[in-house]
């Protein structure tokens, strides 16, 4: 385990870093001031999220083709650490939102789209949580995590597709000045490393989980026969 404290502590320095570049380096916004500074994380999280959500799509499809467990323990892990990345992306948007819009939540596009991938997921550990372990539960699973999927370009995508009060891309748009572009693009990497690892952790965990009965089953004590 001490890797994984290692590659845990080392994540943590890097979004430390990240902060110091969000409120020291990256120049207040001219016209949204400091609450501006929430778009870094924000954009970052949900960023990170759907790279979590491609691997709980690429696992599931090794699942389905080749019953792979590896595949199906890698999807379990990467699918709480989307749904966490996720929420992070819900609470900092709507954070910012309350200033800028003057309420935390509007059914928007981009915010309902999201809310949408959110449930999915969410959904998806509650099939994982609910159903008893087996081919069958991990093949329904696999499925869900594969059609979800099709949510992610929906809420990369909408801001260009539907009218919506949510901002367009800047970064693709050279909208930003160079200052807060490298502030953005470092704190997308470490959030990226942070999911990577946090997806690390995790799957150890499952690893052990799913050893567990197997171990009980081991070291459960055979039942002898009564002397007569």
């Amino acid at each position: 385990m001490t890797r994984y404290f290692y590659a845990a502590g080392g994540a943590v320095l890097l979004m430390l870093a990240a902060a110091g570049m969000i409120f020291f380096f990256a120049p207040e916004d001219a016209l949204q001031r400091e609450v501006q500074r929430i778009f870094y994380l924000h954009v970052s999280s949900a960023i990170a999220a759907y790279g979590c959500f491609a691997v709980v799509l690429l696992g599931g499809v090794v699942y389905l083709w080749k019953d792979s467990l590896v595949a199906d323990r890698l999807a379990r892990a990467a699918a709480l650490v989307g749904v966490v990345l996720t929420t992070v992306t819900l609470v900092m948007g709507m954070l910012w939102a309350k200033p800028i819009w003057g309420t935390y939540w509007t059914w928007d596009a981009r915010l309902t789209s999201t809310l949408v991938l959110w449930i999915i997921y969410a959904g998806y550990l509650l099939v994982r949580r609910l159903a008893a372990p087996g081919r069958q539960a991990a093949r329904f699973a696999a499925v869900v995590g594969i059609f979800g999927f099709v949510d992610v370009p929906i809420v990369h995508f909408s801001v260009t597709w539907w009218r919506t009060q949510h901002p367009g891309p800047v970064v693709i748009n050279d909208a930003l000045p160079p200052e807060m572009l490298a502030t953005f693009l470092f704190t997308m990497v470490c959030t990226l490393i942070l999911a990577g690892v946090l997806i690390a952790i995790r799957y150890r965990i499952e690893t052990l989980l799913d050893a567990k009965p197997v171990a009980a089953v081991v070291s459960a004590p055979t039942q002898t026969e009564p002397a007569r």
